[in-house]
Protein backbone atom coordinates (compact mmCIF):
# COMPACT_ATOMS: atom_id res chain seq x y z
CA UNK A 1 0.00 0.00 0.00
CA UNK A 2 1.39 3.18 -1.16
CA UNK A 3 2.08 5.73 1.84
CA UNK A 4 0.31 8.96 2.69
CA UNK A 5 1.44 11.83 0.03
CA UNK A 6 3.78 14.49 1.84
CA UNK A 7 4.14 12.52 4.75
CA UNK A 8 0.26 12.75 5.39
CA UNK A 9 0.81 17.08 4.89
CA UNK A 10 -1.20 19.55 3.25
CA UNK A 11 0.11 22.21 1.28
CA UNK A 12 -1.75 25.59 1.15
CA UNK A 13 -1.22 29.01 -0.03
CA UNK A 14 -2.67 32.58 1.11
CA UNK A 15 -3.82 34.54 -0.88
CA UNK A 16 -1.34 37.56 -2.18
CA UNK A 17 -2.16 40.51 -4.51
CA UNK A 18 -4.02 38.80 -7.14
CA UNK A 19 -1.79 35.37 -7.63
CA UNK A 20 -4.88 33.13 -6.97
CA UNK A 21 -4.11 31.26 -10.22
CA UNK A 22 -0.59 30.95 -8.58
CA UNK A 23 -1.72 29.90 -5.60
CA UNK A 24 -4.24 27.36 -7.26
CA UNK A 25 -1.74 25.79 -9.49
CA UNK A 26 0.16 25.00 -6.79
CA UNK A 27 -2.16 23.27 -4.30
CA UNK A 28 -3.07 21.45 -7.14
CA UNK A 29 0.09 20.22 -7.42
CA UNK A 30 0.36 19.95 -3.82
CA UNK A 31 3.87 22.10 -3.56
CA UNK A 32 5.71 25.28 -4.43
CA UNK A 33 6.32 24.37 -8.18
CA UNK A 34 5.53 27.46 -9.88
CA UNK A 35 5.93 31.55 -8.96
CA UNK A 36 4.19 34.28 -10.33
CA UNK A 37 7.20 34.80 -12.71
CA UNK A 38 6.86 31.38 -13.93
CA UNK A 39 2.86 31.82 -15.60
CA UNK A 40 3.93 35.31 -16.65
CA UNK A 41 6.71 33.87 -18.83
CA UNK A 42 4.09 31.19 -20.34
CA UNK A 43 1.38 34.16 -20.60
CA UNK A 44 4.19 35.92 -23.03
CA UNK A 45 4.89 32.81 -25.29
CA UNK A 46 1.07 32.61 -25.53
CA UNK A 47 0.68 35.80 -26.60
CA UNK A 48 3.74 35.46 -29.00
CA UNK A 49 2.30 32.07 -30.22
CA UNK A 50 -1.23 33.95 -30.88
CA UNK A 51 0.32 36.94 -32.38
CA UNK A 52 2.84 34.52 -35.16
CA UNK A 53 -0.24 32.47 -35.64
CA UNK A 54 -2.63 35.39 -36.93
CA UNK A 55 0.53 36.64 -39.40
CA UNK A 56 1.01 33.42 -40.71
CA UNK A 57 -2.94 33.17 -41.41
CA UNK A 58 -2.31 35.99 -44.03
CA UNK A 59 -5.04 37.58 -41.83
CA UNK A 60 -3.01 40.85 -41.44
CA UNK A 61 -5.70 43.31 -40.69
CA UNK A 62 -7.07 46.25 -38.40
CA UNK A 63 -8.40 43.81 -35.75
CA UNK A 64 -4.56 41.92 -35.86
CA UNK A 65 -3.07 45.67 -35.29
CA UNK A 66 -5.56 46.39 -32.33
CA UNK A 67 -4.73 42.47 -30.85
CA UNK A 68 -1.20 43.62 -31.00
CA UNK A 69 -1.39 46.86 -29.46
CA UNK A 70 -2.98 45.61 -26.56
CA UNK A 71 -1.72 44.09 -23.28
CA UNK A 72 -1.18 40.84 -22.53
CA UNK A 73 -4.77 38.71 -23.34
CA UNK A 74 -3.27 35.58 -21.15
CA UNK A 75 -2.28 38.15 -18.45
CA UNK A 76 -3.31 41.40 -16.41
CA UNK A 77 -0.94 44.13 -15.53
CA UNK A 78 -2.22 43.22 -11.65
CA UNK A 79 -1.96 39.17 -12.29
CA UNK A 80 -4.86 37.44 -13.17
CA UNK A 81 -3.80 34.98 -15.66
CA UNK A 82 -5.95 32.95 -18.57
CA UNK A 83 -7.02 29.45 -18.27
CA UNK A 84 -4.72 28.78 -20.67
CA UNK A 85 -2.00 29.58 -18.83
CA UNK A 86 -2.91 27.72 -16.29
CA UNK A 87 -3.11 24.75 -18.67
CA UNK A 88 0.03 25.07 -19.80
CA UNK A 89 1.81 25.26 -16.42
CA UNK A 90 -0.21 21.71 -15.78
CA UNK A 91 1.04 20.07 -18.80
CA UNK A 92 3.95 20.42 -17.54
CA UNK A 93 3.55 17.73 -15.27
CA UNK A 94 1.65 15.90 -18.20
CA UNK A 95 -1.99 17.07 -16.47
CA UNK A 96 -4.99 17.90 -18.52
CA UNK A 97 -7.62 20.68 -17.31
CA UNK A 98 -10.90 20.05 -19.35
CA UNK A 99 -14.06 22.36 -18.19
CA UNK A 100 -16.84 20.33 -16.70
CA UNK A 101 -19.05 20.92 -19.53
CA UNK A 102 -17.36 18.85 -21.96
CA UNK A 103 -19.08 15.19 -22.45
CA UNK A 104 -15.72 13.34 -21.81
CA UNK A 105 -16.40 14.19 -18.14
CA UNK A 106 -19.84 13.10 -17.75
CA UNK A 107 -18.07 10.69 -15.73
CA UNK A 108 -17.03 13.40 -13.28
CA UNK A 109 -20.17 15.00 -12.92
CA UNK A 110 -22.12 11.62 -11.81
CA UNK A 111 -19.16 10.65 -9.74
CA UNK A 112 -16.93 13.43 -8.52
CA UNK A 113 -15.58 12.19 -5.47
CA UNK A 114 -14.02 9.63 -7.74
CA UNK A 115 -11.55 12.18 -9.45
CA UNK A 116 -9.00 14.23 -7.99
CA UNK A 117 -8.94 17.49 -8.62
CA UNK A 118 -10.86 20.31 -10.03
CA UNK A 119 -10.42 23.81 -10.58
CA UNK A 120 -12.84 26.89 -10.38
CA UNK A 121 -12.90 30.21 -11.85
CA UNK A 122 -15.49 33.68 -11.32
CA UNK A 123 -14.19 36.76 -12.45
CA UNK A 124 -10.90 37.20 -11.45
CA UNK A 125 -10.46 34.52 -8.59
CA UNK A 126 -8.83 30.83 -9.46
CA UNK A 127 -9.08 28.22 -6.77
CA UNK A 128 -9.16 24.31 -6.42
CA UNK A 129 -10.79 21.41 -4.49
CA UNK A 130 -8.05 18.82 -4.56
CA UNK A 131 -8.28 14.80 -3.04
CA UNK A 132 -5.34 14.48 -1.09
CA UNK A 133 -4.91 11.06 1.00
CA UNK A 134 -8.26 9.96 0.25
CA UNK A 135 -10.06 13.08 2.05
CA UNK A 136 -11.10 16.17 -0.45
CA UNK A 137 -9.91 19.90 0.63
CA UNK A 138 -11.18 23.11 -0.84
CA UNK A 139 -7.66 24.73 -1.08
CA UNK A 140 -9.02 28.35 -1.50
CA UNK A 141 -6.30 31.25 -1.37
CA UNK A 142 -8.85 33.15 0.71
CA UNK A 143 -9.05 31.20 3.30
CA UNK A 144 -6.70 30.50 6.17
CA UNK A 145 -6.43 26.82 5.37
CA UNK A 146 -7.47 23.83 3.35
CA UNK A 147 -11.03 23.53 4.31
CA UNK A 148 -12.23 19.45 4.53
CA UNK A 149 -15.45 18.72 2.22
CA UNK A 150 -16.81 15.18 2.89
CA UNK A 151 -17.56 13.27 0.09
CA UNK A 152 -21.22 13.28 0.15
CA UNK A 153 -21.13 16.67 -0.10
CA UNK A 154 -18.95 17.05 -3.06
CA UNK A 155 -21.41 16.87 -5.26
CA UNK A 156 -23.70 18.97 -4.20
CA UNK A 157 -21.03 21.61 -3.56
CA UNK A 158 -20.06 21.25 -7.33
CA UNK A 159 -23.71 21.65 -8.49
CA UNK A 160 -24.27 25.12 -6.14
CA UNK A 161 -21.21 26.49 -7.70
CA UNK A 162 -22.17 25.93 -11.57
CA UNK A 163 -25.65 27.34 -10.02
CA UNK A 164 -23.94 30.78 -9.27
CA UNK A 165 -22.06 30.96 -12.43
CA UNK A 166 -18.73 29.73 -11.63
CA UNK A 167 -17.01 27.66 -14.43
CA UNK A 168 -15.67 24.37 -13.23
CA UNK A 169 -12.52 22.58 -15.21
CA UNK A 170 -11.36 18.69 -14.13
CA UNK A 171 -8.22 17.92 -13.45
CA UNK A 172 -6.67 14.52 -15.24
CA UNK A 173 -3.70 12.35 -14.89
CA UNK A 174 -0.80 11.26 -12.37
CA UNK A 175 -0.31 13.85 -10.04
CA UNK A 176 3.29 13.89 -8.24
CA UNK A 177 3.39 11.99 -5.18
CA UNK A 178 5.75 14.06 -3.69
CA UNK A 179 7.24 17.64 -3.62
CA UNK A 180 10.95 17.98 -4.51
CA UNK A 181 11.21 20.90 -2.26
CA UNK A 182 11.03 20.57 1.27
CA UNK A 183 9.16 23.53 3.25
CA UNK A 184 12.46 25.39 4.36
CA UNK A 185 13.28 25.84 0.58
CA UNK A 186 9.85 26.46 -0.77
CA UNK A 187 10.96 30.45 -2.20
CA UNK A 188 7.68 31.59 -3.22
CA UNK A 189 6.59 32.85 0.42
CA UNK A 190 2.87 32.16 0.10
CA UNK A 191 2.85 28.60 0.87
CA UNK A 192 2.34 26.74 4.36
CA UNK A 193 2.62 22.81 5.34
CA UNK A 194 -0.45 21.79 7.32
CA UNK A 195 -1.24 18.65 8.88
CA UNK A 196 -4.92 17.99 8.63
CA UNK A 197 -5.54 18.28 12.25
CA UNK A 198 -4.00 21.89 12.14
CA UNK A 199 -6.15 22.97 9.36
CA UNK A 200 -9.42 21.45 10.91
CA UNK A 201 -8.44 23.81 14.37
CA UNK A 202 -7.41 27.17 11.83
CA UNK A 203 -10.38 26.61 10.02
CA UNK A 204 -12.43 26.38 13.10
CA UNK A 205 -10.93 28.96 14.97
CA UNK A 206 -11.75 31.41 12.08
CA UNK A 207 -15.35 30.28 11.80
CA UNK A 208 -15.64 30.59 15.42
CA UNK A 209 -14.50 34.40 14.92
CA UNK A 210 -16.05 35.48 12.54
CA UNK A 211 -16.85 34.42 8.98
CA UNK A 212 -13.10 33.59 7.00
CA UNK A 213 -11.27 36.81 7.48
CA UNK A 214 -10.90 38.72 3.99
CA UNK A 215 -7.55 38.32 1.56
CA UNK A 216 -5.82 41.04 3.08
CA UNK A 217 -5.94 39.71 6.30
CA UNK A 218 -4.36 36.48 5.43
CA UNK A 219 -0.87 37.02 4.97
CA UNK A 220 -0.72 36.26 8.54
CA UNK A 221 -3.16 33.65 9.17
CA UNK A 222 -1.85 32.74 12.59
CA UNK A 223 -2.11 36.40 13.60
CA UNK A 224 -5.42 39.17 14.39
CA UNK A 225 -6.73 39.06 10.78
CA UNK A 226 -7.75 42.86 12.02
CA UNK A 227 -4.66 43.72 12.26
CA UNK A 228 -2.99 44.80 9.05
CA UNK A 229 0.13 46.95 9.83
CA UNK A 230 1.18 49.63 7.49
CA UNK A 231 4.51 48.06 6.78
CA UNK A 232 2.69 45.38 5.77
CA UNK A 233 0.35 47.42 2.98
CA UNK A 234 4.06 49.03 1.55
CA UNK A 235 5.54 45.49 1.35
CA UNK A 236 2.51 44.92 -0.83
CA UNK A 237 2.70 47.76 -3.02
CA UNK A 238 6.53 47.00 -3.37
CA UNK A 239 5.54 43.24 -4.70
CA UNK A 240 3.07 44.59 -6.83
CA UNK A 241 5.18 46.87 -8.86
CA UNK A 242 8.15 44.59 -9.14
CA UNK A 243 5.49 41.94 -10.57
CA UNK A 244 3.69 44.39 -12.87
CA UNK A 245 7.51 45.62 -14.82
CA UNK A 246 8.41 41.78 -14.88
CA UNK A 247 5.54 41.47 -16.92
CA UNK A 248 5.85 44.15 -18.84
CA UNK A 249 9.57 43.09 -19.39
CA UNK A 250 8.61 39.67 -20.73
CA UNK A 251 5.56 41.75 -23.08
CA UNK A 252 8.20 43.60 -24.49
CA UNK A 253 10.27 40.38 -25.21
CA UNK A 254 7.42 39.02 -26.45
CA UNK A 255 7.26 41.83 -29.39
CA UNK A 256 10.93 41.65 -30.19
CA UNK A 257 10.98 37.69 -30.60
CA UNK A 258 7.59 37.21 -32.23
CA UNK A 259 9.27 36.85 -35.60
CA UNK A 260 11.51 34.16 -34.60
CA UNK A 261 9.73 31.57 -32.52
CA UNK A 262 8.54 28.37 -33.02
CA UNK A 263 4.71 28.15 -33.59
CA UNK A 264 1.86 26.27 -31.54
CA UNK A 265 -1.67 26.53 -32.01
CA UNK A 266 -3.13 28.19 -28.79
CA UNK A 267 -6.03 26.51 -27.20
CA UNK A 268 -9.59 27.84 -26.96
CA UNK A 269 -9.55 31.06 -24.91
CA UNK A 270 -11.61 31.39 -21.68
CA UNK A 271 -13.42 28.38 -21.62
CA UNK A 272 -10.55 25.68 -22.23
CA UNK A 273 -11.23 23.05 -25.54
CA UNK A 274 -13.23 19.97 -25.04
Amino acid sequence: MEGQSNGGMLYHEVQESKLCAVHCVNTVLQGPFFSEFDLAALASDLDRMEQQMMLEGGTVSDDFFRFDSEESHNVSMDGDFSIQVLQKALEVWDLQVIPLSCPVTESAQIDPELENSFIRHLQDHWFCIRKVDGEWYNFDSLYAAPEHLSKFYLSAYLDSLKGFGWSIFLVKGNFPRECPISSSEASNGFGQWLSPEDAQRITKSCNATQSIPHAANLSQPHSDPSQTSREDEVLLDMEDEDFKAAIAVSLMDSALAMASTEVHIPQEKNQGNC
